[in-house]
């Protein structure tokens, strides 16, 4: 069965960490630059910003902005590969959960996240499109995108305990979602973040994304689904995953 534009979105959104950001420079041309990105439980696009940059103090003056995700990477014919162009408004992040995300997807960011000029945003996703191979191209709303801010509370409330204890006291079993499961290379892979549709792994410079079965809301339904996929992992069936 072929997946919903909205969750391919949603897949290219929480599998990619880096995006093109197109603003509007003084004069009403297209600006576009390379930003590293995290996303939020419900799947917004989180980023962290200079003020000295360009497409910051662009989209001070024009708050619309697109970020296109590339699911083409490495693929041998890229334009058969799957891509969304992420239209909205960019406004600053104020939760503490939206910062931990992003840093706990680009640790490296950690070290320059503290600076006075630096901020954190938040996409707020009107429209997206989606062209996702030869014929299938979508336009879709945002809130056919993002999940329900509500659905997501226990899970994020959870998240900082679940990514503690895993990777803390299950380190062999994030091992085994990489290496059995993902096919990724042997390493001490960690758990970044877990939302409703799966977890993030990062090993060094390299991501990889384990998407869960079913969705899971909250702690117990969390540990439900990982423990199954530790099974899985050790009677060596592969999920799938990027």
């Amino acid at each position: 069965m072929t997946e919903a534009p909205a969750s391919t979105i949603r897949r290219l959104a929480r599998s990619t960490p880096q995006a093109a950001l197109g603003t509007l420079d003084p004069d009403g041309a297209p600006y576009v630059s390379l930003v590293l990105i995290a996303v939020d439980h419900d799947a917004s696009p989180l980023l962290l910003l200079s003020d000295l940059a360009d497409h910051t103090m662009h989209f001070k003056r024009d708050a619309r902005v697109s970020l296109l995700l590339d699911g083409t990477i490495g693929m041998a014919s890229p334009l058969a590969g799957a891509r969304a162009t992420l239209m909205g408004e960019i406004m600053e992040a104020s939760a503490a959960h939206q910062a931990a995300r992003f840093l706990a997807r680009h640790p490296d960011a950690a070290s320059y996240a503290g600076f006075g000029d630096f901020n954190f945003y938040r996409l707020k996703l009107r429209r997206a499109h989606l062209v996702a191979g030869f014929g299938r191209i979508h336009w879709v709303e945002g809130s056919e995108v993002l999940l329900p801010e509500d659905d997501q509370l226990p899970l994020a409330a959870a998240e900082p305990d679940i990514l503690a204890h895993m990777n803390a006291d299950h380190a062999d079993a994030v091992a085994l979602y990489a290496t059995r499961l993902l096919g990724r290379p042997d390493g001490a892979w960690q758990m970044t973040g877990i939302d409703l549709e799966g977890a993030d792994l990062r090993l060094g410079g390299s991501v990889a994304r384990l998407w869960f079965d079913q969705p899971v809301r909250d702690a117990e339904s969390a540990r439900a689904a990982l423990v199954g996929l530790v099974r899985r992992a050790r009677q060596g069936d592969r999920a799938t995953g990027h």
